[in-house]
């Protein structure tokens, strides 16, 4: 089989690429290891930033997005019993997030990708990417027993963390840049209503807890629990009851309770390999980059990239201009670390390290009341939250340009 780009991973960021591809006349083919159901109920991110609801919205995938979508213009910070909003639309011009979960955005591009997209095959194992480095790139793969060969001009890894496509770029050309944190999240769904109308991060001497949702009946929480948990280890009870310790506040009030329906244990990293490109295959999401969940960044990040992959796809096509493809990996990374930057800054403001020292705790602490009372503070908050933007023209123009 051949196709122009040989797209691997039906996650957002695949499932993205492909719909931008499709919509400028590119040719793709989307191979995925897994199989549709488990593609469409993989419980992952739900915290869209501005800029990727609008490139959804511009892809032709956000009209159930802005139906069912909550959109917020604030988040909620706790500690010392404390409550503090801090604003979004005041410290950044108008900008927001929407909670949409990853699941929804999947099911809304595979639902494109079968209405007038090219082949998107499911249980398609990528086995190898061959050829990087030459203008005749190859993926092979094994599809219903069968192992068989996609040539294509270009290969975008889409695969995450464990795939192909990262371990395609040689060793000797790689460098990884890594964290590990001592402690991961406890996630939770609940059959709840949502306890407040905003995302609460809440900082407690027991640890961190944030308050999420997923619809207007269904709650996401989690709590900050040492690195060896399992999920089988915490009652419905004790979850319960820990989440009300750590997100109470001076003014009372108590969680709405219902049944647990999921848990997962998330461990906590930081992860950045350089570059995202090797020849003609390029690095996105997960596969190039890992983020710790607190600044809800990795679905963001990985839209990011791929909205910057087409860009430059489609230039190169149009009029053989092969800038953005050039400066691809360079782009990409300069917002990916503004990301990691975030992410471990709201982190190391909001866990508790098991060795912290009481210095620490004051640190933290000061760190917390800085936001809450310098607005300069702040708008550094809401500016990475609500997102960067996607490449170097939007930084210039001041925002987060809409795909072409």
């Amino acid at each position: 089989m051949r196709t122009t780009v040989a797209i691997i991973g039906a996650g957002p960021a695949g499932l993205l690429l492909a719909r931008l591809l499709d919509a400028a006349g590119i040719e793709s083919v989307v191979l995925e290891s897994h199989d549709r159901a488990y593609v469409e109920r993989r419980q992952r991110a739900g915290i869209l930033e501005h800029g990727t609801a609008d490139a959804l919205r511009a892809a032709g995938a956000g009209a159930r997005m802005d139906r069912e979508g909550l959109r917020h213009t604030g988040i909620e910070l706790r500690f010392e019993g404390r409550r503090h909003r801090v604003d979004f639309p005041s410290l950044t011009g108008g900008r927001s997030v929407t909670v949409y979960a990853q699941t929804e955005v999947c099911k809304d591009l595979i639902a494109l990708r079968f209405r007038g997209g090219g082949p998107l095959l499911f249980g398609a194992e990528a086995l190898a990417v061959e050829d990087a480095d030459t203008d005749a790139p190859r993926v092979r793969y094994r599809h219903e027993g069968r192992e068989s060969v996609l040539h294509c001009a270009y290969v975008a890894g889409c695969d995450g963390y464990w795939g192909v496509s990262r371990a395609a770029v040689p060793a000797a050309l790689s460098r990884t840049y890594e964290r590990r944190y001592p402690y991961a999240w406890l996630g939770v769904l609940a059959d709840a209503p949502p306890s407040h109308d905003e995302l609460v991060y809440a900082r407690h001497d027991r640890g961190f807890a944030l308050l999420s949702m997923r619809s207007p009946t269904v709650s996401r929480l989690y709590l900050q629990v040492p690195e060896s948990t399992r999920a089988a280890d915490w009652s419905e009870r004790a979850i319960w009851d820990e989440l009300d310790l750590r997100l109470a506040t001076d003014d009372g009030g108590r969680l709405a309770r219902g049944p647990i329906t999921a848990t997962s244990v998330t461990p906590m990293r930081s992860h950045v390999h350089e570059p995202m490109r090797h020849g003609r295959l390029f690095l996105a999401g997960d596969a190039a980059h890992i983020v710790p969940p607190t600044g809800a960044k990795g679905l963001n990040l990985a839209v990011g990239d791929v909205v910057t992959l087409a860009r430059a796809l489609v230039a190169h096509h149009a009029d053989g201009d092969p800038t953005g493809l050039d400066t691809y990996s360079a782009t990409c990374l300069r917002r990916v670390w503004q990301a990691e930057r975030f992410a471990y800054a709201m982190t190391a403001m909001l866990h508790r390290d098991p060795d912290a020292t009481p210095f620490d705790d004051r640190l933290q602490l000061a760190r917390l009341d800085r936001i809450a009372t310098s607005r300069a503070a702040a708008t550094d908050l809401a500016e990475s939250y609500t997102g960067l933007p996607f490449d170097d023209e939007g930084a210039r123009k001041g925002g987060t340009p809409e795909p072409r």
